[in-house]
């Protein structure tokens, strides 16, 4: 079997979630890894066959997507390109993780597209969804990355075919103490913000890890680190708490560290909004930004001992049988995904239907 598996390369999440899945992929074909995206910072660890810019949002300093960045970097030209030029008809399945340009090639060209990701459970009926629903946000997560079939991760598992978090091996293997520090992340946010609120609490020891800064900083209770995959397990295993973005793998990890949680959702993110909803069910603490009007939200976190209770069971290798036992080695679509798949006109009314029904909408 000649798999091909597509990562959304903007964040780490997406990476991080791939290392532990990409050694089972491996086990069971021929596999190809195709990444796109330019914000993550972490690496893969594995040859990846094919690199595309794709469809990115870049994170701005303010808590939210620099929207001017995110259209000066994308080209629809270049987009394009690359979804003509992928040979997705050369494998047997794809497996995409939110990733456009394969989901969008496989359209184009009739390909059945096995999505396996995060969004496609954010909008499960069963899932918690803000109160504010943005629509812009809904139509991003349905289309950006449009799949024929899809298996979703949550905090939480609100019905068939979404699971709990993969929690890659080095988290599960990661020996956790306590240091008294809090550890911290927010992408979305410059240095400067952080360090203005996160110093009206003198008496608390901070490490945060910044993408906005290549040398370690010390400033008074608050040390900046440059974002490195060890330095951040690190200190998360050992911190007391940990402040991040609502992006799904490092809240995920946290709870599964038993670490005290608290999230700031990016602004104009309505996947991170539907990621707040869902915690802020769940009992983790939740600030709508890092302004210091939510500084007495903060100190209250600090204060209080709540850890959210969570079960998350290394069940990788049964996500993927469970994939693969519904889709055929000969690369034909299985019969629940229809007929009308060699019709191209059926096909697309089949596919968004499909998107639709899926993901709650």
């Amino acid at each position: 079997m000649k798999i091909l598996y597509a990562i959304q390369g903007t964040g780490n999440g997406h990476l991080s979630r791939a290392r532990d899945i990409i050694p089972v992929l491996q086990q069971k074909g021929e596999l190809d890894i195709l990444v796109s995206g330019t914000q993550a910072d972490v690496d893969l660890g594995y040859e990846v066959k094919y690199k595309f810019e794709g469809l990115s949002f870049i994170f701005g300093k303010k808590g939210g997507v620099d929207i001017i960045r995110t259209y000066q970097k994308n080209r629809v030209k270049r987009l394009l390109r690359e979804i003509k030029s992928l040979p997705v008809e050369k494998y047997d399945i794809v497996i995409n993780d939110f990733e456009p340009v394969s989901a969008w090639a496989c359209f184009i060209k009739h390909k059945p597209c096995v999505g396996l990701s995060h969004q496609a459970a954010i909008l499960n009926r069963k899932a918690p969804q803000p109160k504010n629903k943005n629509l812009a946000g809904i139509v991003i997560l349905k289309y950006y990355a449009p799949t024929t079939v899809q298996y979703g991760f949550h905090f939480q598992s609100f019905g068939k075919n979404i699971f709990t978090p993969v929690i890659r091996k080095e988290i599960r293997e990661l020996e956790i103490s306590d240091k008294g520090h809090y550890t911290v992340y927010l992408p979305a946010y410059d240095d400067k913000r952080i360090i203005k609120i996160l110093s009206l609490f003198k008496d608390i020891p901070w490490e945060v890890f910044s993408k906005h800064n290549k040398k370690p900083v010390s400033q008074n209770n608050i040390v900046i680190h440059p974002v490195s995959n060890e330095g951040f397990m690190k200190s998360m295993a050992s911190a007391k708490g940990v402040l991040c973005g609502a992006g799904f793998e490092t809240p995920a990890e946290v709870m599964y560290l038993k670490k005290k949680l608290m999230v700031i959702p990016m602004k104009g993110q309505y996947e991170q909004q539907c990621n707040a909803a869902t915690l802020k069910d769940m009992g983790v603490a939740v600030i709508k930004s890092l302004k210091k009007k939510h500084a007495p939200g903060i100190q209250e976190w600090l204060s209080s001992e709540k850890i959210v209770a969570v079960s998350y069971p290394d069940i990788t290798s049964q996500i993927i049988d469970t994939l693969l036992q519904h889709y055929p080695a000969s690369g034909r679509p299985s019969p629940q995904l229809g007929k009308n798949v060699n019709n191209p006109k059926k096909f697309r009314e089949y596919t968004f239907k499909k998107i639709f029904s899926q993901s709650g909408g």
